[in-house]
């Protein structure tokens, strides 16, 4: 007979319950007489959500507004301004320089091939289709590529305009940065991503454009203003029915450029990124994509990705998805979140007397731009082009090889134009370290640091060692476990060690290993798991198992967390102030001076931590990174994305953070460059000379002899 109740899944996950206490209190039995442990992996998950429902309700009430034309036309303008903003503004028309490389005729189209200069020294290549009609002007047709490697060769885009072009569009396709001919980060044939992918490429530049106060969305759109400037200044262009469309990646742009653009006449969004992130059931951590798709710091700015499309009203839109890309690319909010939204801006159109503006569309068929797709973007523009309303079926198409299209001789604009890279741009864009900010403000820190440690259970160990297990309240729904390690003479003077593992606080815990063998020299050693960190790693969320998978890692939750408005970074800061104010306060340990100590990517945390808090009175750092620049220095750098914060280049560095620890001991042990390579000894002194009570070492030494000689020191 099975004697326990069934049990649902809300009830074994809340953050605040265990499985232990929900048992007793169904049972009505005897208390469980162990340890109460959290569902630890749900709170970074349940802080996040939080975040989101408070913003969404925000956002929500602002919405309710739009009762008037006077209210849309101003949240029309609140959009645009809040976008530009929140990608990094925008940037001065410099010459276009464009030139026609090449052409061949097709039945029905000729297909120029087009370079030109969007930023200078930054090419763009694209093909330009021409009707061959003989008319003066054509509709015209920018055409965004989703996230193929091929870029304007990729199959289904060359089929689409061809199609346009057939029904007598002019259409101009681009290749984004890092597709086609215009990978940023070529392996030795200039003809393939050494980094994997173009997801892979517009995340590394959104990161370190990001540091340096910029954004790979800024970039992205920026192209397609540009591109958005050739076509409309082509002489055979209808300047007033000019169309953007694109699919996945390039519908999202499209929604962009629609935001930012009034030269737009219609818009046709084709399996985009049309799932808001700050939602009402928002599953952490959410629909985190490639670098020009995660908008920073937008969930506080009231902003969120539905909110590019309010700028477009009342002209023609489309939004068209795939029915099944709530379990096979985006997250699993993402059909029902997209048909909410969309009923939302519906009421806008319908207020501003054009809802026949306003359509849908949804295919069952998988992420991509299928033929059924094609049809209802060929039916949408020639509806509200040519006032067409019969149904139209794809003209023949063929698509071509992708040297075909070439616009360069080589098929990589690096090889044969020189273009800049975004790596060489973010170097470029540094302004230097001239805008003062508060280190709290710089991490967001929500500053509710708890005062509380609450010890669940000791044990005795070895050596009379007693381990308390304990944990303390660092935020909301988050409560950080920490392993605190005695030692058998209470009234010992040797300071309490604090240690930032990145691994986790499970790590050498036993007798004879680190944290014991420090307790039994006279130390008390306190282990923290920090947010995502080990046991508050968060769970897999819902949905396809493919998708939760792949979007559970530390990334994923650091993309999250700076759309949110709290850096991971920051989160871990207020997580480590937490836990040294609480130890600060504990008996067995108050007494103690106390000396911080982190490995790894953690040392940044560190820093930050005893930068605010004037109780760590000592710092030793292991392995860590040497400075934010050096990430901007190196194309190939590998430091862990929960470090990076906006635009910190231009604020502050490492060292600077370091220095205001006054006469406060630091110790760096083997610290690293941006591309995680070792620094020389002498090269860190006179980067950290700001800090007159420095000690650098060589190699990085996580032992009881390195501890204890920094505990000491």
């Amino acid at each position: 007979m099975n004697v326990f109740p069934k049990l649902t899944r809300r009830a074994l996950l809340g953050a605040g319950t265990s499985l232990a206490s929900t048992v007793s209190a169904q049972n009505s039995r005897e208390p469980y007489p162990g340890v109460s442990y959290r569902n630890y992996s749900r709170c970074l998950p349940d802080h996040l959500h939080d975040l989101a429902w408070m913003y969404a309700k925000t956002r929500q009430t602002e919405l309710a507004k739009l009762t008037t034309p006077e209210s849309i036309l101003e949240r029309q303008k609140w959009a645009r301004q809040t976008f530009l903003k929140l990608i990094g503004g925008s940037l001065e028309r410099t010459p276009l320089n464009a030139k026609v490389t090449g052409s061949f005729d097709r039945p029905g189209y000729q297909v120029q091939k087009v370079t030109y200069e969007s930023r200078p020294g930054f090419w763009v290549t694209a093909n330009l289709y021409i009707p061959a009609r003989g008319r003066k002007t054509y509709p015209a047709v920018l055409f965004h590529m989703g996230h193929a490697a091929a870029g304007k060769g990729y199959a289904n885009y060359q089929r689409c305009c061809q199609g346009l072009a057939r029904y007598g569009y002019l259409v101009l396709a681009f290749d984004p940065i890092g597709q086609g001919e215009r990978i940023a980060y070529p392996d030795s044939s200039y003809k393939r991503s050494r980094l994997g992918s173009p997801t892979d490429e517009h995340t590394a530049m959104g990161k370190q454009l990001m540091l340096a106060g910029s954004s790979a969305a800024k970039l992205q759109v920026w192209d397609a203003v540009r591109s958005l400037d050739y076509l409309a200044a082509h002489p055979l262009t209808d300047a007033k029915r000019i169309a953007t469309t694109g699919q996945s990646g390039g519908a999202t742009l499209s929604m962009y450029l629609a935001c930012v653009d009034d030269r737009i006449s219609a818009a046709a969004i084709m399996s985009g990124n049309t799932e808001n992130f700050a939602i009402s059931e928002f599953g952490a951590p959410g629909s985190t994509d490639d670098g020009e798709q995660d908008l920073i710091y937008s969930a506080p700015a009231g902003f969120d990705r539905f909110d590019c499309l309010y700028p477009a009203a009342p002209k023609p839109l489309l939004v068209a998805i795939s029915d099944k890309d709530f379990f096979g690319t985006y997250s699993p909010d993402y059909v029902q979140n997209s048909w909410e939204e969309f009923q939302k801006l519906k009421k806008v159109y319908q207020t501003l007397g054009k809802v026949e503006n306003l359509s849908w569309s949804s295919t069952p068929l998988p992420h991509g731009l299928a033929y059924d797709s094609r049809v209802a973007l060929y039916n949408f523009l020639n509806r509200h082009f040519k006032g067409q309303d019969r149904t139209t079926d794809e003209p023949v198409t063929k698509p071509e090889t992708e040297e075909t299209l070439w616009a360069t001789e080589s098929g990589s604009v690096i090889k044969s134009l020189k273009s800049q890279t975004p790596f060489q741009m973010a170097q470029k864009i540094v302004t230097g370290r001239t805008i003062p900010l508060a280190l709290d403000k710089l991490l967001r820190l929500d500053r509710q640091f708890s005062q509380k440690l609450t010890v669940l259970k000791q044990a005795t160990s070895l050596r009379g060692i007693e381990i308390e297990a304990t944990e303390v309240r660092t935020a909301n729904k988050v409560w950080a476990p920490m392993w605190l390690f005695l030692p058998t003479d209470k009234t010992a003077t040797r300071p309490l060690i604090l240690m930032l593992e990145p691994s986790g606080r499970n790590g050498p815990w036993h007798e004879e290993e680190l944290y014991q063998m420090l307790a039994a020299e006279g130390f008390a050693v306190a282990v923290p798991d920090l947010r995502g960190i080990g046991d508050l790693s968060p769970e897999l969320g819902n949905g396809n198992p493919r998708y939760a998978r792949t979007h559970s890692e530390e990334e994923d939750y650091s993309w999250a967390s700076l759309i949110l408005g709290r850096p991971m970074l920051g989160q871990r800061v207020n997580d480590t102030i937490s836990l040294i104010r609480a130890l600060k306060l504990h008996p067995p340990v108050m007494n103690r001076p106390l000396v911080l100590a982190a490995q790894g990517k953690l040392t940044v945390t560190a820093q930050f931590a005893a930068a605010i808090e004037p109780q760590v009175q000592k710092l030793y750092l292991s392995g860590g990174l040497t400075t934010f620049r050096s990430l901007l220095d190196t194309e190939n750098f590998g430091h862990p994305f929960s470090n990076f914060i906006p635009n910190i280049c231009n604020h502050t560095d490492l060292p600077e953070v370091c220095s205001t620890i006054g006469k406060r001991k630091l110790i760096l042990a083997g610290m690293l460059d941006g591309g995680g390579r070792r620094m020389d000894v002498n090269v860190v002194k006179k980067l950290y000379d700001r800090n007159v009570n420095l000690e650098v070492n060589d190699p990085a030494a996580w032992t009881v002899e390195a501890l204890r000689k920094a505990a000491l020191a």
